[in-house]
């Protein structure tokens, strides 16, 4: 037997669209999930925006205040893909309505923001999953597997990359994304959070921490109307760009195996350079999120002059049999949001977790905040975690 739930979207940028169509599509990929999203409402305040989404996806109602989806007894699912100052409070506002709640990433502007959403979701019941969309791809789940297998030997060092040029242009509006009190950190947490939960999801939790942050263009033109992504405003009045647009991090994981976190939105030439480097006593493995559905991996005993070979992920890797019957038959990023729906909906059927958490959440933001800690200080810091 099938059962419908009713979803809501909050917020109607690129990432509320990614949503919708990832509900859209997870009974195509997984057709034995006993939950069906029924689009029920989405909420946008930018007028025009909410309505627009409803025609081209059908949401039965449309709002411009998020606390009437609260209210809906409609919906048991949402959606929180709104601005980062705005996820504390609607997501613990829609987990004590008991509505089980996809959040995207950062979860907040702190650390004790996404506590405070994981707490809301813990006394409410509630499932609660995070957009940490990398950790879905079945090549990084397959270099999960190698690590933990030992076939790497001791994992001894990590380096993660994330450069992005979203942000290069200096004519780029000084949205919310570069304001403290609504953006919160910059790079950070666009960037560095999925760095961190990488970092995390391959070699364990992380110990300690020094880092160093910058920003490069440090005025940008206030947007006369409303924006949506990484929108241009030329000839407006100037402000301050208030967080980071780069930082590097030297990480030191409770395994004793050390990394190098680096993530810069201001990347000239840059086009999603995502990806990890792991080094072990005995091989290692390679990732580039633009090659997605490729390994290098290099292991045996030959150590010095030890060959790496290109491994294309297939069926048995993760959840790559739900969108392709091959090896090497390309993957894309709303796949990955779809395995995140998939997972999500899973977790409300069964009433268990499954993929990132709230918890995972917790842990990458307080990294974040020992970062900044640590630019400031120019001092090692040390995450504080889950309480």
């Amino acid at each position: 037997m099938v059962d419908t739930l009713g979803v809501a979207v909050v917020g109607f940028g690129w990432m509320g669209r990614v949503h919708t169509q990832a509900y859209a599509r997870v009974r195509h990929h997984f057709p034995r999930l006993p939950l069906v999203p029924e689009l029920v409402t989405v909420a946008e305040e930018v007028p025009g925006r909410a309505e627009e989404a409803a025609a081209q996806f059908g949401f039965a109602s449309t709002t411009r205040d998020w606390r009437e989806v609260a209210a809906d007894p409609r919906v048991k699912a949402v959606s929180i893909t709104a601005p980062n100052f705005l996820h504390r409070e609607i997501g613990v506002a829609m987990a004590e309505a008991g509505k089980h709640i996809w959040i995207e990433k950062p979860v907040g502007l702190t650390a004790d923001d996404a506590r405070a959403v994981a707490d809301a979701v813990a006394r409410a019941g509630v499932q609660g999953a995070v957009g940490f969309n990398y950790r879905n791809a079945p090549a990084v789940e397959a270099a999960r597997e190698l690590i933990a297998a030992g076939e790497l030997g001791t994992v001894t060092h990590v380096r993660v990359r994330l450069f992005s040029d979203y942000a290069a242009h200096p004519e780029g509006a000084l949205t919310w994304r570069y304001e403290r009190e609504r953006g919160g950190s910059g790079v950070l947490g666009d960037l560095a959070s999925h760095g961190v939960d990488l970092a995390r999801f391959l070699l364990g939790d992380i110990a300690s921490l020094t880092a160093d942050t910058a920003v490069f263009l440090p005025e940008r033109a206030r947007p006369t109307g409303a924006t949506a992504g990484h929108s241009r405003a030329s000839g407006g009045e100037l402000g301050p760009v208030e967080n980071e647009d780069y930082v590097s991090c030297l990480l030191r994981f409770a395994s004793g195996a050390r990394g190098v976190l680096e993530a810069c939105r201001v990347s000239v030439g840059e086009q999603n350079n995502y990806g990890f480097e792991v080094h072990g006593t005995k091989g290692a493995v390679f990732w580039d999120f633009r090659r997605m559905n490729e390994l290098g991996i290099s292991r045996g005993t030959t150590y010095q002059d030890q060959s790496v070979s290109t491994v294309y992920v297939g069926p048995g890797h993760g959840e790559f049999a739900a969108f392709q019957p091959g090896a090497a038959n390309a993957m894309g990023y709303d796949d990955l949001k779809v395995i995140e729906a998939y997972r999500f909906l899973r977790s409300v059927a069964e009433g268990t977790p499954h993929g990132a958490t709230l918890a995972d959440a917790v842990h990458s933001a307080a990294a974040l905040d020992a970062m900044a800690r640590s630019a400031l200080s120019g001092t090692w810091a040390e995450p504080d975690g889950p309480r």
